[in-house]
C-alpha cells in the first residue's frame, strides 16, 4: 500500500497546474487569431487515466466543467481502440461539448504501456462554417446551421496527423489560414503538456502517480465538504429574465432553487421556462459547468480544482427547458445565457451568505462577429467578446470599473490590433457616466464600444442582452443601467438596434454598443458624501444623476 505524503501531494498538485498553464502560454505565443492570442478564449486541463479531472490551468472557468462529459463521450466511442500517440477531438454539444466553436482535444499519456493521464486543451475557433460568420448567430434553429460538427474522432492517430479531417476543417472555415494556425497551435501545446506529464509519471512511477491522483481528487472533495459544512443551511430562490431567445420569444424566465444541507449543495433549475428556439440557450453540460464555476467562488482558494470539488454539488435541470435543450437545437450563442446562469447562482449565494458577495456584475453579454472583404479583396473576420463591464458594488467598497468577472477570464481585444488587422475603426471605447447602480457602494460603470466600418457589405452578427433586464443590486442597491445598441448615432440614418441581430452594413456605417453597468450594494442614502463628490470630479456621475439617485446629498 502506498502511503500519501501531504507535502508530495501539494508538489504534485502544483506540477499538474503548471503543466496546464504552460500549454496555455504556448498557445498564446503561437496562435493566429486575436480571439485566442489576445482574448485568451481557451482552457487546459489534466485528467487521470480514467478521464477524471485532476488539474486545470488559469483559463475560462466554464470550459472546465465540460471537460469530463466531452472526454467521456470520446472514451465511450473509442473504448479499447486508443493508442499511444492518439489525439481525440470533438466539438459536438450532443457528445458532451458546449458549442461548435470550442474544439475539445484530448491526448492520452502512456508510460510502460499504461495510460497514466489524459491532457486536454479547448480552444474557441473563430469560424467553422455555418450560415453566419463566427458561428454565434442567435437566430439559428438547428445545430446543422451553425457549422462543422465534429463527433468524437482521432485528429492524430499514433502520431500521424489526420490529414483528411484537417482538410475538412480547412474547407469549412472562412479564414483558413488563421483557423488552421490555431489548430496547429492547439496540437503543439497538447504535445508539450503530454511530454511534461510523461516525464512526471516516470519520475514518480505510474503506480505511485495513480495513487496520488486518486488521493488528490478525494482531498479536494474533503476540503469542499468541510467548506460547505460551515456555510448556513437553507433554501433560497433566485430568478432573472433573459430579454429574448434570439427568435422573438421573451422575456425568458430562468429560475434557481438553491439548497444547502450539511456538506452538500443542490442547484435546481427545473422551474426555468421551456425552450422555444434560437441559439441563446444551452445544453445541460454547460449549465452544470456554469453552476460549478459560480459555487467555486465561495469555496476556499486552497481547494484543488478537480473532480472532487464537483462531487458534493448536484445540479438539476428539466429536459426541454432554456437551460437543458434537446437535440437538434442550435447552441452557438450559449455564452450569453452562460454568464446569466453564473449571475443567478451568485445572486442566490448572496442571499444565503449576506455580507459576503457583491451585486450583479455589469455587461450585456455582448459579442460581435463582423466579416467581409477588405479593399484588397481578402476575407476578414473580426470576433470579439465583452461579456462584462465591471463588478457590482461590494459589501464594503464600490465595484471595480472594468474589473474582471470572477468567473470569466477573457481579455479585451486592443483597439490598435483591431484597426491593424481589419477595415474597422474604433471611434470610442470608454466608460459611460451615470450607468453604475446606485447604492451605499456603487456598481461599476458600463462601457461603450463604437465601430465604424471602412468597407462595403460587412455582415455583422451581434449577441447581447440586458436591454430590458438590468443587472441587479443587493440589499437596497439599485440596478445598473441597461444596454443600448444604435446604428449611426446622431446621423440622419440613426436607428435603434435590437439586442440580437444578423445584418449587412455599408461603408461608413457606425455601430454603437452601450453595455450595461453593474448593480449597487446597500441603501444609496448611506453613501459617503466624499465618495459622491469624487465620482463627480472624475466624471463618473453627473449632477442630474446625483439629484435622482442621491437626493439627500448636500442636504
Amino acid at each position: 500500500m502506498i502511503t500519501i505524503d501531504p507535502v508530495r501531494r501539494e508538489l504534485l498538485k502544483n506540477a499538474l497546474v503548471t503543466t496546464a498553464d504552460n500549454a496555455l502560454v504556448m498557445v498564446t505565443r503561437t496562435a493566429r487569431t486575436s480571439n485566442v492570442k489576445n482574448s485568451m478564449d481557451f482552457s487546459a486541463a489534466v485528467c487521470d487515466g480514467r478521464g477524471r479531472l485532476v488539474a486545470q490551468g488559469l483559463a475560462v472557468p466554464v470550459h472546465l466543467g465540460v471537460v469530463m462529459p466531452a472526454l467521456e463521450a470520446c472514451l465511450e466511442h473509442f473504448g479499447d481502440d486508443i493508442r499511444d500517440g492518439d489525439v481525440l477531438a470533438s466539438n459536438d454539444p450532443y457528445s458532451g461539448c458546449s458549442h461548435l466553436n470550442d474544439i475539445f482535444t484530448f491526448k492520452p499519456v502512456y508510460v510502460d504501456d499504461k495510460r497514466v493521464a489524459i491532457v486536454s486543451l479547448i480552444l474557441h475557433h473563430s469560424d467553422l462554417g455555418g450560415r453566419v460568420p463566427g458561428g454565434n448567430a442567435a437566430d439559428s434553429m438547428e445545430i446543422f446551421e451553425e457549422g462543422l460538427r465534429i463527433p468524437p474522432v482521432k485528429i492524430v492517430e499514433q502520431g500521424q496527423l489526420n490529414s483528411t479531417l484537417m482538410r475538412i476543417i480547412e474547407f469549412n472555415t472562412r479564414v483558413p489560414d488563421r483557423v488552421m494556425g490555431d489548430v496547429h497551435a492547439q496540437l503543439a501545446a497538447l504535445d508539450q503538456a503530454a511530454a511534461e506529464i510523461a516525464k512526471l509519471a516516470r519520475a514518480w512511477e505510474p503506480a505511485v502517480l495513480e495513487a496520488y491522483l486518486d488521493d488528490l481528487i478525494d482531498y479536494a472533495e474533503t476540503l469542499t465538504r468541510a467548506d460547505l459544512e460551515v456555510l448556513p443551511d437553507g433554501t433560497v430562490e433566485f430568478e432573472e429574465w433573459n430579454d429574448d431567445d434570439g427568435v422573438g420569444n421573451g422575456p425568458i424566465r430562468i429560475h434557481l432553487k438553491l439548497t444547502k444541507t450539511g456538506s452538500t449543495i443542490e442547484a435546481d433549475f427545473s422551474a426555468t421556462d421551456d425552450d422555444r428556439g434560437g441559439a441563446v440557450h444551452c445544453n445541460r453540460a454547460f449549465t452544470v459547468s456554469c453552476t460549478y464555476a459560480a459555487i467555486r467562488t465561495v469555496l476556499g482558494a486552497a481547494i484543488p480544482n478537480n473532480a472532487g470539488l464537483y462531487r458534493p454539488i448536484t445540479v438539476k435541470t428539466r429536459p426541454g427547458t432554456f437551460v437543458d435543450v434537446r437535440y437538434p437545437a442550435a447552441v452557438g450563442s450559449r455564452g450569453q445565457v452562460g454568464f446569466r446562469l453564473r449571475s443567478i447562482v451568485l445572486g442566490a449565494l448572496a442571499l444565503l451568505l449576506p455580507g459576503r458577495l457583491p451585486a450583479c456584475a455589469g455587461g450585456s453579454e455582448f459579442a460581435i462577429a463582423a466579416s467581409g472583404q477588405d479593399e484588397a479583396g481578402r476575407r476578414f473576420l473580426h470576433l470579439e467578446f465583452h461579456n462584462n463591464t465591471g463588478l457590482g458594488g461590494n459589501p464594503d467598497s464600490d465595484g471595480q470599473d472594468a474589473g474582471p468577472y470572477c468567473i470569466g477570464n477573457l481579455a479585451n481585444v486592443p483597439v490598435e490590433l483591431i484597426e491593424a488587422e481589419h477595415p474597422i475603426r474604433i471611434e470610442e471605447y470608454g466608460f459611460l457616466p451615470d450607468t453604475g447602480g446606485p447604492g451605499r457602494y456603487r456598481g461599476a460603470l458600463g462601457l461603450v464600444r463604437q465601430y465604424r466600418l471602412l468597407v462595403d457589405d460587412v455582415q455583422v452578427q451581434v449577441r447581447s442582452d440586458r436591454f430590458t433586464s438590468q443587472p441587479w443590486g443587493l440589499f437596497g442597491g439599485g440596478g445598473g443601467a441597461g444596454a443600448v445598441s444604435i446604428l449611426n448615432p446622431g446621423g440622419a440614418g440613426e436607428e435603434m438596434l435590437p439586442s440580437k441581430f444578423t445584418r449587412r452594413f455599408r461603408k461608413g456605417d457606425v455601430l454603437r454598443f452601450e453595455m450595461a453597468g453593474a448593480g449597487g450594494y446597500g441603501d444609496s442614502r448611506e453613501r459617503d458624501r466624499a465618495a459622491i463628490e469624487e465620482d463627480r470630479r472624475q466624471g463618473k456621475v453627473t449632477d442630474t444623476h446625483i439629484q435622482a439617485c442621491y437626493p439627500d446629498h448636500g442636504a
